[in-house]
């Protein structure tokens, strides 16, 4: 194997024209020159230079490599640049996937906090529900994914292989019209259990929400009549606000829309969601990925 430095030595050879010449240039001693020549010609299995008294000329695979030499040294230079950028954080990449609301609330905070202290680093956003966004992940299409996962779900070790960043708690908040009768009942305790919303219409988030309004349902003892089904939280809030329905959300997909015509409730019993970045173990030392996980966490704690 042809080592950079053994490269660097046949250059300043080549150029100087001889062993003493070329210690003098690289700082180092006329033999060590010598034996780094005769180890680079070992591992080429020939001779790079023909020696004759005091003058030194290349051979015809010397000169073919002090050629290539310029261009290897170059690009190894470039590399050693680069790289110590992206260590730097100077300069890097991160590829991001996230759930909607998440997008619009903790993601926009992290995303400026980290361009404002990294200004060379930057990340590219796609927007996907989990369980696609872990796939995306393990399948190497992203390098952080934003997911979620509801407490007491039966999947807990879903996310054994990868490193999980706990980010916050995120609970389900009942949405009901502004003139239902139970707008005006909880005007003053703010909340309601969800057995009392067992005979109402019921608008349906994404597929995860979905499955997991019918468990909270099923477990208060009735199944939800869903009438309208979208994944777009500012219809939900639209339809429940025309009247046409119930919904529990998110607290983050509350947050990220403007809810008018509706009246916000604190669900009984508690039913929250536990929202994380998740990395590869092998990504998370990179430290670009880690400064986006590090801004994240600071995003979800404010």
């Amino acid at each position: 194997m042809i080592e950079a430095r053994h490269l660097r030595v046949l250059r300043a050879v080549a150029a100087t024209g001889s062993f003493s010449a070329a210690g003098r240039e690289l700082g180092c001693t006329q033999p060590a020159v010598s034996q780094q020549m005769k180890a680079l010609e070992a591992s080429v299995g020939t001779p790079l230079l023909v020696r004759s008294g005091r003058e030194m000329r290349l051979t015809q695979a010397g000169e073919a490599l002090v050629r290539h030499a310029a261009g290897i040294l170059a690009g190894l230079t470039a590399a050693e640049e680069e790289v110590a950028a992206i260590a730097g954080l100077r300069a890097g990449r991160v590829r991001l996937v996230s759930f909607p609301s998440g997008s619009s609330t903790l993601v926009p905070t992290a995303l400026a906090a980290l361009r404002a202290a990294h200004p060379g680093t930057r990340v590219s956003l796609e927007e996907a529900e989990p369980p696609q966004s872990v796939d995306k992940l393990r399948a190497g299409d992203c390098d952080i994914a934003l997911a979620f996962r509801y407490e007491g779900a039966a999947v807990a070790d879903e996310w054994d292989d990868l490193v999980v960043r706990p980010l916050l708690r995120d609970p389900l908040i009942a949405l009901v019209p502004e003139r239902h009768p139970l707008a005006r009942s909880a005007a003053t305790a703010g909340s309601v259990a969800i057995g009392a919303l067992a005979g109402e219409p019921w608008i349906a988030g994404c597929p995860r929400c979905r499955g997991q309004l019918v468990e909270v349902c099923e477990a208060a003892g009735f199944t939800p009549r869903i009438d309208f089904a979208t994944d777009d939280y500012p219809a939900v809030v639209g339809l429940v606000g025309a009247g046409l329905g119930v919904a529990v959300l998110p607290q983050l997909a509350v947050e990220s829309v403007r809810p008018r015509g509706v009246r916000m409730l604190t669900l009984e019993p508690s039913v929250r969601r536990e929202v994380v970045a998740l990395t590869l173990p092998d990504l998370a030392q990179v430290p670009a990925v880690a400064a986006t996980l590090e801004q994240l966490a600071r995003a979800a704690a404010r």
